[in-house]
């Protein structure tokens, strides 16, 4: 599968979430947090917390980063590194592209949680 259309360019405001359910090449369906950070990109990571099973989307936006609600962890959108604890464990961050006005997020290419950003 490739990068599948996941929302307008214009549908989020900066800071904002959205908890999608996307289809895996496998047939899997993959949770994801798409974020508008504060410097107007978008970001697509795993919708689940490494350390409390909760949903990121639902969670506060600061920078480049999203706060998971449950525990306090935060983690940065660009490469899923916890940044702080409790979660000492990445999220999956999936590529996002755009065609003209659509976002596109592939969850079947993630990139490594272990980028230098």
């Amino acid at each position: 599968m490739t990068a599948q259309v996941v929302a307008a360019r214009d549908d989020l405001e900066l800071g904002e979430t959205l908890k999608l359910e996307l289809d895996g090449a496998d047939g899997s369906l993959v949770e994801v947090a798409l974020v508008r950070a504060e410097d107007g990109e978008y970001y697509a990571v795993n919708d689940i917390c490494s350390h409390g099973q909760v949903s990121l989307s639902e969670g506060e936006v600061d920078g480049t980063t999203v706060e998971c609600w449950l525990h306090g962890s935060t983690f940065d959108l660009r490469t899923g590194k916890p940044l702080s604890l409790p979660a000492t464990r990445p999220v999956p961050v999936y590529p996002v592209s755009y065609d003209g006005d659509n976002v596109l997020v592939d969850v079947d290419a993630p990139l490594a949680a272990h980028q230098n950003v």
